[in-house]
């Protein structure tokens, strides 16, 4: 059986690997394939000091990323109430319901931060009070916060 070949790949390959991997390939598939079309590279001591780097960049990348979504938590947090103010019919329902792009629309008003409305989950708010609502900022982060909602 053929010894494999250890590339880096320059982009990403379906069911083989993402830019920047190393990879163990077969030596005729990185010949007559990878190589030629630019795809991949041989793995030297140069190039694989280059992916560690790059590897070292991104995760410096993602730290900082986390980093500033617990600042933006704790932002939220302190704030703690948005009102979202509805119009409202008998027994104090409210007319519609309150959506995520309402929460997202509050909370840039108070803020000034923007927030991504899929990353907001709601409970069924159909009547006047207080709810809870979870922001996410990041996979790792998660604000509560507390939404209010009055009559206009």
């Amino acid at each position: 059986m053929a010894k494999r070949v250890q590339l880096v790949l320059n982009q990403d390959v379906r069911k083989l690997g993402k830019s920047g991997e190393l990879v163990d390939v077969a030596p005729g598939y990185a010949r007559n394939y990878l190589i030629p079309h630019g795809i991949g590279t041989l793995a030297t001591a140069g190039i694989l000091k280059q992916v560690e780097r790059r590897k070292e960049q991104e995760r410096q990348r993602l730290l900082e990323e986390k980093r500033q979504a617990e600042a933006r938590k704790t932002a939220l947090e302190t704030i703690g109430r948005f009102t979202i103010r509805k119009q409202v019919g008998e027994q104090e329902a409210i007319f519609g319901t309150v959506t995520a792009a309402d929460v997202a629309e509050a909370i840039q008003a108070a803020t000034n931060q923007e927030i991504d409305r899929r990353g907001i989950t709601l409970p069924d708010i159909s009547k006047l009070g207080f709810y809870k609502a979870q922001v996410k900022l990041h996979p790792e982060v998660t604000a509560v916060i507390e939404i209010h909602v009055a009559p206009m």
